[in-house]
């Protein structure tokens, strides 16, 4: 079912002025749902390519580099989880913003995708809607930052803004674009106590699937990557029952 865009958002959509869509991988099963999404995000300016599973994405991704990843999460053979595992391994492809589709709703599953590396979670069925407006959420908040120029250097920690990436006593060390943009958040905001609530808006902002368990996942993540005791975090601090503060070292 296609929902017409307004005015307003026919001059916003990618691609209508005559700029370049922006390719996005749907790896969808089911034909009709495939169909739908295609459909709806090609009428809101973007390039889809298609796939029935998952044997072929990240051979193809490597070929022509997508924005972003729509999965599936129950897939033939490879199932989605699998999938993201392998497109968060790949190193050209791992701060590709990842969105998983599925009729599971449990809690469970969305921590799960989560904690595997997705940006967003969506539950079947879904509006087409909410959909391209999720889409457009995760890709802006992949393409919006602060001024390109931006180091900052806080211990051994090392976090370049202009290319998004994260070193760890000079060895980069891969993060999603979520993962880095908490990291970042926290950084600029070092010695202040920040709560979960304030976290997800200033990161996540409209993104609904993200709770205040979610921000938990977030951080148990970052520390295994920029931390040399995950256990005994020198830059992440917990304040229990209040949020989050990231410390320099002395």
């Amino acid at each position: 079912m296609h929902f017409p865009m307004d005015s307003c958002e026919r001059a916003q959509a990618p691609g209508i002025s005559g700029a370049p869509r922006l390719l996005v991988f749907v790896v969808e099963d089911d034909e009709d749902i495939a169909r739908l999404i295609s459909h709806n995000l090609q009428a809101n300016g973007f390039e889809v390519q298609s796939f029935v599973s998952g044997a072929s994405v990240v051979s193809e991704a490597l070929r022509q580099m997508p924005v972003l990843f729509l999965l599936d999460v129950m897939l033939p053979g490879v199932d989605g989880f699998d999938l993201c595992r392998q497109i968060r391994k790949t190193a050209t492809l791992s701060s590709t913003p990842i969105i998983f589709l599925s009729a599971r709703t449990g809690e469970a599953d969305r921590v799960r995708g989560l904690e595997l590396g997705g940006d967003d979670y969506i539950t079947k069925p879904f509006s087409p809607r909410e959909l391209v407006a999720r889409v457009r959420s995760v890709l802006r908040g992949f393409r919006e930052g602060p001024p390109a120029a931006e180091v900052l250097r806080l211990g051994d920690l090392e976090i370049d803004v202009s290319s998004m990436t994260v070193s760890v006593h000079g060895r980069n060390t891969l993060t999603t674009v979520r993962e880095f943009r908490l990291l970042q958040y926290l950084a600029t905001h070092r010695g202040r106590v920040l709560t979960r609530d304030q976290l997800l808006e200033a990161v996540w902002k409209e993104t609904p699937f993200v709770t205040p368990r979610s921000i938990d996942v977030y951080i148990r993540r970052l520390r295994e990557k920029i931390e040399v005791d995950a256990r005994h975090p020198q830059y992440l601090k917990t304040l229990r029952g209040v949020g989050y503060r990231f410390e320099v070292p002395r």
